[in-house]
């Protein structure tokens, strides 16, 4: 069946979503989320592509664009292209980093704008991680600062006024809210994460995915014996859930 055609804005703002494959972390170190910040910001100014708000999390990334040359696409798949080198060299790993389709919905109303933007600075919160705005790795602290922001401010600080109002905002509750089956895992996740570290002595995950057919099996179950559901060995280690379940 061939796919479905993405739905366009007619203003250009589009919410943007991409995850890890099979939910496999992506940011696994402080200089991962430092590398994907990096690529956004050149290729969305070489691009035209303007940043209004974006969110890393460790296995998915929010980002809410402006997309006013219908670039997108190429946008995403030079990001894509771009971290999933820099990722698999790092971390000695082969194959695909990012699920092959981005999730994108069109933002046709001033009204779903905003709520798309706390939505997104808010997803820290939701997952139990911090406050939005003790988070490092969104722009939440980029609109009322002095600094070489990534993100289009002039619409926020036109809006809010002053970071006060802005604080205030953020901190309100989205009467229509948006569903993000991700999001209550990155906790689980970074504990999850944590505990592989400590049982194998790796520093990520998809370092099984180098071992031998023997090692990797050995390792798999004893992370199971430990309490590590399938699921959350797959999205850790990037290994096929049924690798994992005939370990």
């Amino acid at each position: 069946m061939p796919r479905q055609a993405r739905r366009l804005s007619k203003y250009g703002f589009l919410h943007i979503i991409t995850r890890g494959v099979g939910r496999q972390i992506l940011f696994e170190e402080r200089c991962d989320y430092i590398y994907y910040l990096k690529k956004l910001k050149k290729y969305s100014e070489e691009m035209g592509i303007e940043v209004h708000a974006y969110c890393l999390m460790s296995n998915h990334v929010h980002l809410l664009i402006r997309d006013r040359e219908n670039e997108v696409s190429l946008f995403m798949k030079k990001m894509g292209v771009s971290y999933s080198a820099y990722y698999n060299k790092k971390y000695d790993r082969v194959g695909h980093l990012f699920q092959s389709r981005y999730i994108s919905e069109a933002i046709e109303s001033e009204k779903y704008f905003f709520t798309v933007f706390r939505y997104i600075l808010n997803n820290p919160k939701k997952a139990g991680i911090c406050a939005a705005k003790d988070y490092e790795w969104s722009s939440y602290s980029e609109y009322f600062e002095n600094n070489n922001s990534i993100v289009q401010i002039k619409i926020i600080r036109d809006t809010m006024g002053n970071k006060k109002n802005f604080e205030l905002f953020i901190d309100e509750s989205n009467t229509n809210d948006i569903a993000d089956k991700s999001m209550g895992r990155d906790h689980t996740d970074r504990k999850t994460q944590k505990l592989v570290q400590m049982l194998l002595g790796v520093q990520s995950g998809t370092e099984l995915q180098s071992y031998s057919k023997r090692q990797r099996d050995y390792a798999l179950r004893l992370l199971k014996s430990k309490g590590i559901t399938v699921r959350e060995i797959e999205r850790i280690t990037g290994i096929n859930r049924g690798v994992v379940q005939r370990a």
